[in-house]
């Protein structure tokens, strides 16, 4: 009796300095006394220390998607319409061509005549290279923080500098090397003068018809460049922007699309598309003999793809240069490409 009696003094005393009310089952307060004492264990403060607040930080909210996506770029398309070749490397800044084209003339026949001759002359034609380079970086710090991420960020760097070179070089083949004997497929300026379709090739008005009868005439101005050598069964590249290339679902009166009509009348004939014709002066289309007799009629030509140099250390750092080098695009026989502007 006398310990349940200390334990109960030891807790009423607990209850009076420090708050801390002890109940006993079916019967309230140990002490009868501290049974209508509220503000005992009641010490909380009324207002708040801290801000008020009901949710969480945003970021554990957000879901982190792991997935990289890409910004699209431009179709680069100049080698799919004439294929690529290698000529010289990296140190070779002049590339020479011959071409012979065969003389002669015919004389009356006589016993003791010497006349008539036969003969070759040859020309040395030029071209000059042009090479260019991209350096990439990064740091050790850049490197850890874009890991966080779980970006390789190495990795993009130089897949960026890949992409940037051949950019660079699809567009050489369009447009050449200003400055340079280093032209393009749309500015050689050996190449023929174009002529104008009879009617636009506008997608939404103009007749299915009119726009094949537009690309006749571009074959017909290629037959009487070649004077008379090429043949509706050549292999061929109709080249285009994407935007006139929508002008072949056009149907005419019969209701035959341009793509019927002229896989049916030039069945070797083949559709490329490129934005680079799509220029200031209208929509562009290019009809290209792809070769004769074995011969190349253009070829887009390089004397180095992807040269990497050393990768250089510096103190928390990396360096590295690559560089390629472009001929633009050599035409070899430019009576084998008929131009016309489309719009």
């Amino acid at each position: 009796m006398g310990l349940i009696m200390g334990i109960r003094e030891e807790l009423n005393m607990l209850a009076q300095d420090a708050g801390i009310v002890f109940m006993e089952p079916q019967k309230g307060y140990l002490d009868p006394a501290l049974s209508r004492n509220f503000a005992m264990a009641m010490d909380a403060q009324p207002a708040l220390v801290t801000a008020s607040n009901s949710g969480v930080p945003a970021w554990l909210a957000n879901y982190f998607d792991p997935k990289l996506i890409e910004v699209l770029v431009s179709p680069m398309k100049a080698t799919e319409i004439l294929g690529e070749v290698k000529k010289g490397d990296w140190v070779t800044d002049t590339t020479t061509f011959m071409m012979v084209e065969s003389t002669g003339q015919v004389s009356s026949y006589g016993d003791y005549s010497n006349n008539g001759s036969a003969g070759a002359n040859v020309n040395f034609p030029t071209r000059q290279s042009y090479h260019y380079q991209v350096v990439t970086q990064w740091g050790e710090q850049e490197l850890e923080r874009a890991a966080l991420a779980k970006i390789d960020y190495a990795s993009r760097v130089n897949i960026a500098s890949v992409l940037t070179l051949n950019k660079f070089q699809n567009k050489s083949y369009f447009y050449g090397i200003d400055g340079l004997k280093n032209y393009g497929l749309l500015n050689d300026p050996s190449l023929p003068a174009s002529i104008t379709a009879d009617d636009a090739w506008d997608a939404t008005t103009t007749d299915g018809g009119k726009i094949y009868e537009s690309i006749r005439k571009l074959f017909l101005q290629l037959q009487t460049q070649s004077n008379g050598l090429i043949e509706t069964t050549e292999a061929m590249t109709l080249a285009m922007s994407p935007t006139a290339e929508v002008a072949l679902n056009k149907t005419n009166t019969y209701n035959v699309n341009v793509h019927d009509q002229l896989k049916k009348n030039f069945p070797n004939m083949k559709i490329v598309t490129a934005p680079e014709y799509s220029t200031d002066a209208g929509e562009f289309v290019q009809l290209i003999v792809d070769n004769y007799e074995g011969q190349q009629t253009a070829e887009c030509a390089f004397t180095e793809k992807m040269r990497a140099h050393p990768v250089k250390i510096e103190l928390s750092s990396f360096t590295q240069k690559k560089t390629q080098g472009t001929w633009g695009t050599i035409i070899y026989r430019p009576f084998f490409i008929a131009s016309m502007i489309a719009s």
